[in-house]
């Protein structure tokens, strides 16, 4: 009963992380016919697509920490709660400030959710081997969510208005607050202290800042703010940093990072979500400016990768019982180094299949990381600081993501403006570009522009390939995982009301 119990509410847990992950690429599809109807300027659609992701990256340190301290099933069931309001009020958004406060909004419900349902998975799961599927099934969750976003926005643009993108939480979010209070158990640290407003302003402005500038330094052509949006990210991140190493109660335990490896699994997430960020965003250009795909065929043409890493997050466990942990990991790793050199021999009229091998192959191999990965991160600590690991494990994803953008987009905008010999500053342009030119002048440039282009697909698969190999070298030379002897667990059943 015990089993069964745990395993229905993680079921209960899977549909958050579900729609935060969806929440984060659907409006994608519906950023435009959005824009349209509420008369949203350039400016107004950036805000739009990226606060929610702003808040999200800065609330999660804040978020998971006074999960343990307030209780991690009542932040859930307050976040669940704002989340499905928030929604209703961006569905029916009448401008375009509506929509982004309402989107800001619901980044800050979204940050309670997904550190609080990964810290509750500690306490329902005792057993190891039953703690690793869950993590599994929750990671899975999460990158269908990514995948699917696209998708099932295309699906519901065709058929309805561009608010039933949000409205799609609704159900799903008032089936976790009936079944919540059932089926999750309840937990709180016994040496929480209070919240400290200073760690909580200093973590926001300094995540904010860093995610900021690293997301512009893709958009702007001057470097001059996201350069300065990034030296006060970090300064005020030193300063987050150091008081959190002088309280005695931090926001963030940073000590945890004196276990290695908690550090080398956080360095990977890191660096693996650099190397997919990265890809993704080369891949998905590639599909529709290279190849003519529309962006719903592009869509639907991406999700493999999505799907990959959700059927390699699932397979993991299942390797886990033939090999250490630390072997299934870097072996993935490998196999996403392999799936990223395909990339490079990109060309030609054979290149759709080469394309969808080998994001699949990467998207794969990531999946024992991310799954197993993060078991590694939530059991290396007790159990009254899982969400705060957790926490940190949420940050380096989207830490990560944002890097991922920023810096091999800048470093593929650099051989794509080489390739065309200063002429052109990106594909999109060259397209604009070809259409004011005579049939013959515009159809060389639109050649040559896809050639560079894809010549800065192939640097990026060589940049992830030796990402993912780098990785792989790291984890195999981390000590096996030893959990922290862990305080006494409360009873599942008498923890549930």
């Amino acid at each position: 009963m015990r089993v069964n119990r745990a395993w229905l509410g993680l079921v209960v847990l899977v549909l958050p992380t579900f729609l935060v992950a969806l929440d984060m690429t659907a409006l994608l599809l519906a950023l435009p016919q959005l824009s349209a109807d509420l008369g949203a300027t350039n400016v107004q659609q950036l805000w739009i697509s990226d606060s929610y992701g702003f808040m999200v990256a800065g609330l999660v340190i804040t978020m998971g920490t006074l999960g343990d301290r307030i209780g991690r099933r009542r932040l859930l069931m307050i976040g669940a709660a704002a989340f499905a309001v928030l929604s209703v009020v961006a569905a029916f958004s009448v401008n375009p400030l509506m929509l982004i406060v309402a989107r800001a909004l619901l980044g800050v419900a979204g940050a309670t959710l997904t550190p609080s349902t990964l810290a509750l998975i500690t306490n329902m799961f005792h057993d190891e081997r039953q703690r690793g599927q869950a993590i599994a099934i929750w990671a899975t969750s999460q990158f269908a969510g990514g995948a699917l976003g696209p998708v099932l926005a295309g699906f519901l643009l065709q058929h309805f208005w561009w608010g039933s993108v949000f409205l799609v939480a609704v159900p799903a979010m008032t089936l976790l607050l009936i079944a919540g209070p059932i089926l999750l158990p309840e937990f709180r640290s016994d040496q929480a202290g209070r919240l400290d407003p200073a760690s909580v302003g200093l973590s926001l402005v300094a995540v904010l800042s860093m995610v900021y500038g690293v997301k512009q330094l893709t958009v702007e052509s001057a470097p001059v703010v996201p350069a300065v949006a990034l030296i006060v990210g970090a300064a005020i991140g030193f300063l987050f940093v150091r008081r959190q190493l002088r309280l005695e109660t931090p926001l963030l335990d940073l000590r945890l990072l004196r276990n290695r490896p908690f550090t080398a699994v956080l360095i990977g997430l890191v660096f693996a979500g650099i190397a997919m960020a990265g890809t993704g965003l080369l891949v998905t250009q590639y599909l529709q400016s290279v190849l003519g795909f529309s962006p719903v065929v592009s869509a639907m043409l991406f999700a493999p990768m999505g799907l990959g890493v959700a059927v390699g997050t699932m397979a993991a466990p299942a390797l886990a019982r033939r090999m250490k942990q630390t072997t299934a990991i870097a072996g993935g790793l490998v196999g996403s180094a392999l799936g990223s050199l395909l990339l490079v021999g990109v060309d030609g009229a054979g290149a759709l299949p080469l394309v969808m091998i080998g994001i699949t192959v990467l998207a794969l191999g990531t999946g024992p990381l991310f799954a197993l990965g993060t078991g590694l991160i939530v059991g290396s600590v007790p159990p009254e600081r899982a969400g705060s690991a957790a926490a940190m494990s949420e940050t380096g994803n989207y830490f990560g993501g944002s890097l991922g953008f920023a810096l091999l987009g800048v470093v593929a905008g650099v051989v794509y403006r080489s390739r065309m010999g200063g002429t052109s500053d990106s594909l999109a342009d060259a397209v604009a570009a070809g259409r004011r030119l005579p049939a013959a002048q515009g159809a060389e440039l639109l050649r040559t522009a896809r050639e560079a282009f894809t010549a800065s697909l192939h640097v990026t698969g060589v940049v992830a390939t030796v990402i993912f190999a780098g990785l792989a070298v790291l984890i195999l030379t981390m000590r096996p995982a030893t959990r922290t002897a862990p305080a006494r667990l409360p009873d599942y059943e008498a923890t549930r009301s």
